[in-house]
């Protein structure tokens, strides 16, 4: 599977912005996906995630009830709808993919569970 993330930019804070994720190739159906992100000297961490069924979300607590993790009905489409954005949310935003076989629920939240990646997309929040 190939992954192209999308959607980043400039915004002021208390802003809104939209990330896409754009999910190609055999047995999507098979894949979790979730977005991380990395600021400038920081480890890259899980910032949401959906499970292959898409029936379960996760946050990560510093982005709870601002995002929102969602999937078109093709599955080839992930989006990361970002609220009331921070300038502490300035990072560089990946979407990463696993296959998953029988935790279809399960939400993964730790990089090296994912073992393909976007190119990852810049998003700067100004103050």
């Amino acid at each position: 599977v190939q992954l192209q993330a999308s959607g980043g930019g400039l915004v002021h804070a208390g802003g809104s912005l939209t990330l896409s994720c754009a999910v190609s190739g055999p047995s999507i159906s098979r894949y979790a996906v979730a977005w991380f992100r990395q600021a400038p000297g920081k480890e890259r961490e899980f910032v949401g995630g959906i499970s292959r069924s898409g029936g379960s979300t996760d946050y990560a607590n510093s982005v709870k009830g601002r995002f929102t993790i969602s999937r078109d009905s093709t599955r080839k489409n992930v989006y990361l709808q970002m609220n009331s954005l921070k300038p502490e949310d300035t990072a560089v935003y990946y979407c990463a993919s696993k296959q998953t076989i029988l935790s279809v629920n399960f939400i993964y939240t730790d990089t090296n569970d994912y073992n393909t990646w976007g190119q990852g997309t810049l998003v700067t929040v100004s103050s």
